[in-house]
């Protein structure tokens, strides 16, 4: 490899009128900007497409004789200053966050991911936890919401796929030249890169920071391809989910700890951090670290800080999707870390690393890391979040199902950002300025029904059409460079029709999605397809992981079905899946198809992306299908069954598919009125855009995320932070005093105080108890009632409890008296017992201590 005595940069030379492009290119504003995007096509709109959609590289590629031209073109001017000025009001204006929350505006949330998925061209992202970290990113900036956001910078980013000619995937990697991206390197006052290090074993590994401009928020990832590493560790961001377990743990080490020292080094103190998924959760012994050395704070009590100011999002429902690593890597990597910086033991740093009370964990759990630094955990659906509590249950003995301290927030997506501009133009037209501001908001969306039926129709056919278009082009280029022959490719002109009903299925190649349950049954699958009055197309997109390779047998079983005679013009599988293949197919497609095996889908957000298209969803209950569904609205592929017998289940729900797309879902688009429109149809699209819009984006989302989550965390900094952290100190001393004591609390005796066994609707059952505390104070502890239906003991959500009232409580025997009562507002058996927890106005919940007493014995 050759050494460059030296560097310097080429940028385009711009006249000074058309200036403002190179500011409004460097925004990825322009990613869900409709007249920006425009306004760059107009500069070149071949020059646009060969760049993939990326203005910085378009501006340096564009001829100067181009550029001289439109200087002088008062409608290129007059565009080009629109969009200029509407960058800086939105930049500037009023936002949701700063008319509600205006006490919160010195706030700071850092929101770190693995990955983010921005606008094809930035190849920082794999798939869709990518696409929804980078919408939280984008609904962020227009809610207001005090956030930066902290990644990696990948060199090369997720592989490139292609298919050879037997329809195995192949993958190539690109190299990505930062230099031509819409980004930004991190210098300081002398014009000198901003590098931060960490600790890797013997040496320093040193990293530079680049910004990405997400309207208002920022961006920072992290790159360690400079001359400061030696050339193995410049590889260290070299490419996402690649390379070794060693190679993951080195990212995930500068994406956590680094990441903080980053966001220090540009004079940013978080308040708030959200770990979106485990991949960052070392960030919080960094948390931790820096408290420790800079305010002269315990490990616990720096621990718990972070605790009450953290949040952690998990998008997984199995255990396999989680990063564990062995605790010798761990200890090569973090030995000297806990040891000299966190001043701890082995025994404590390694118990981080389970919630399982293990005595000797094996395997350094990221996931469990997370969970016991983030006082506030969720899943990404409702059913997720039920999944991730059976998925987690061990790790929280003795605590009632429905009670596990796992809550959700549904995922969604930033609409505008997926949006065909003739779609939002028509929306814009008919719910107006509503649309843009409150897009969350019901009743803007119940504007739908104002659209004329044939206006949305006409408005998704072209849309239709494009996509057709489009999946010939692509194919074409796919064939060729498989090497097909003349016929082959002047074949792929005639595949597919643009007045046909066209289906979608495109996502990650996980077996657990079933892309090739529609091909169980091939016969029936190609009578649907070519029925004569009502024929289907379905355009099929999606990668394998490098290393799956019955992912990658999925893929070819599906090329090889569509080379077939029989489904050549009604099946395409189009290579390389990205936001931009992404984007086609959403916008043109009439269904999208899913059909995971449930419960395996957290959230999903590809038929989200639909909604608002006009695009209709089929799919298993699933993830967020399983809220959203009604017959008003799209399909299902059976009910909320789970199997034992995969085999069995995959022939039941095929069935169950195919039987909805012959007798309803065929019969419904082809059911044409005199005047040409599936009127039914139309109205099932209006009914999903208004009832399903408002509630699946990012917007509702994030506005959840806040509320729920970040005002929270961050009232409970501010508390902890206060008279020297006073708060926080207290606080350490009370948990370690109610642990130390817990084991002496007993109940002495427990009654109820009713005579007979049988109570009237709307009576009361009265119980008393008498507890013994030992050195606590009844100010320290709670102590409940709980009661449900006998039937339904083990049901989630299904039982109660009240709190019980002490009656003497200026006693200084540390025995107290409680009294409480059950009112009996339903009939049936119920049972009852009693629990004891801690109690303090910090906790979260009254499980986060891991302890809990339950009376063992009763005495009437």
């Amino acid at each position: 490899m050759i050494d460059y005595v030296g560097n310097f940069k080429v940028v385009p030379s711009l006249p000074k009128k058309l200036e403002p492009l190179r500011y409004i290119a460097k925004n990825l504003y322009w990613t869900w900007d409709k007249d920006t995007v425009a306004l760059f096509r107009r500069l070149d709109k071949d020059l646009w497409e060969s760049t993939y959609h990326n203005p910085v590289q378009l501006l340096g590629s564009i001829t100067q004789q181009r550029l001289n031209e439109v200087a002088k073109d008062d409608g290129f001017l007059s565009h080009l200053n629109r969009v200029n000025d509407n960058l800086k009001t939105y930049l500037k204006g009023s936002s949701w966050f700063q008319n509600k929350y205006k006490k919160n505006k010195d706030t700071t949330i850092a929101y770190f991911s693995a990955e983010f998925g921005l606008t094809e061209c930035l190849q920082i992202y794999s798939g869709g936890l990518g696409v929804l970290a980078g919408d939280h990113l984008k609904s962020a900036s227009d809610l207001g919401i005090p956030l930066v956001a902290v990644g990696l910078n990948y060199k090369e980013g997720y592989f490139q796929q292609y298919l050879n000619n037997d329809g195995w995937q192949q993958e190539k990697y690109d190299i990505i030249d930062y230099h031509n991206q819409p980004m930004e390197l991190e210098k300081d006052s002398e014009g000198n890169a901003i590098k931060i290090s960490v600790d890797f074993p013997k040496r320093k590994v040193y990293a530079q920071i680049w910004r990405i401009e997400v309207g208002r928020v920022k961006l920072y990832v992290l790159d360690t391809n400079i001359k400061d590493n030696n050339p193995k560790d410049r590889e260290i961001t070299h490419g996402l989910y690649s390379g070794t377990i060693e190679t993951r743990i080195q990212q995930e080490i500068l994406l956590g700890i680094g990441g903080i020292r980053a966001l220090q080094a540009l004079g940013i103190e978080p308040q708030i951090c959200h770990m979106n998924e485990g991949h960052s959760a070392f960030l919080a012994l960094e948390r931790i670290r820096h408290l420790q050395k800079s305010e002269g704070l315990s490990f616990e009590q720096a621990k718990d800080i972070g605790f009450y100011s953290s949040i952690f999002t998990t998008h997984t429902p199995v255990p396999a999707g989680i990063d564990i690593f062995p605790n010798e890597l761990v200890e090569k990597y973090f030995g000297d870390f806990y040891r000299n910086e966190l001043k701890i033991t082995d025994k404590v740093f390694y118990s981080l690393g389970t919630i399982l009370g293990e005595k000797n964990p094996p395997n350094f759990n990221m996931a469990h890391l997370a969970m016991k630094m983030a006082g506030y955990v969720n899943g990404v659906s409702k059913l997720h979040g039920e999944v991730s509590r059976k998925m987690w249950v061990e790790g929280f003995k003795g605590v009632p199902f429905n009670e596990i301290p796992i809550d959700y927030v549904t995922n969604g997506i930033h609409i505008r950002s997926h949006l065909s501009a003739e779609m939002e133009a028509l929306l814009y037209r008919y719910l107006g300025d509503g649309f843009i501001n409150s897009i969350d908001d019901k009743e803007v969306w119940n504007s739908i029904y104002e659209i004329p039926d044939e206006e949305l129709w006409r408005t998704h056919a072209r849309r239709r059409e494009r996509l057709v278009a489009f999946a010939r082009k692509r194919l074409r280029k796919q064939i060729i460079s498989q090497g097909g022959s003349q016929a082959e490719i002047d074949g792929a002109g005639e595949v597919l029709d643009s007045t046909v009903l066209t289906i979608g299925f495109a996502r990650r190649f996980a077996t657990y999605k079933r892309a090739t349950l529609l091909f169980r049954d091939l016969e029936r699958l190609i009578a649907i397809l070519n029925n004569a009055d009502r024929p289907v197309q379905i355009i099929i997109a999606g990668k394998a992981h490098p290393h799956d390779d019955a992912g990658k047998k999925f893929i070819q079983d599906v090329f090889e079905h569509s080379k077939t005679p029989e489904l050549r013009k009604r099946i395409v599988f189009l290579e390389n899946y990205d936001m931009n293949v992404a984007r086609y197919m959403v916008q043109g497609c009439d269904m999208w198809l899913n059909n995971p095996r449930r419960p395996l889908e957290a959230s999903g957000t590809s038929g989200m992306k639909i909604i608002a298209n006009g695009g209709l969803n089929f799919s298993v209950l699933d993830g967020w299908w399983d809220e959203a569904s009604t017959h008003e609205v799209g399909w299902n592929i059976g009910g909320r069954e789970e199997y034992k017998d995969l085999e069995y289940q995959d022939e039941v729900e095929s069935n169950l598919l195919y039987k909805t797309l012959e007798n309803n879902i065929t019969s419904l688009f082809y059911k044409v009125e005199k005047d040409g429109l599936p009127r039914e149809w139309i109205k099932m699209m209006k009914n999903s855009m208004s009832q399903l819009a408002p509630v699946f984006n990012t917007n509702r989302m994030v506005q959840e995320y806040t509320e729920k989550f970040y005002l929270k965390a961050n009232k409970n900094r501010k508390d902890l932070v206060e008279n020297n952290w006073k708060m926080a100190k207290d606080f350490t001393n009370w948990k370690a005093n109610l642990i130390a004591n817990w084991d002496k609390i007993k109940f002495v005796s427990v009654n109820n105080t009713e005579s007979g066994d049988e109570f009237k609707i709307g009576s009361k059952f009265n119980i008393n108890a008498e507890v013994s505390i030992g050195n606590l104070t009844n100010e320290d502890v709670e102590v409940q009632i709980y009661y449900g239906k006998l039937d339904n003991v083990d049901v989630a959500n299904e039982n109660s409890y009240e709190t019980m009232k002490c009656v003497n409580c200026e006693d200084k025997s540390g025995t107290f008296k409680y009294e409480g009562s059950i009112n009996c507002n339903s009939t049936g058996e119920f049972g009852y017992t009693l629990r004891i927890l801690p109690k303090h106005l910090l906790l979260i919940n009254q499980f986060e201590l891991g302890v809990i007493k339950w009376v063992s014995e009763i005495k009437e």
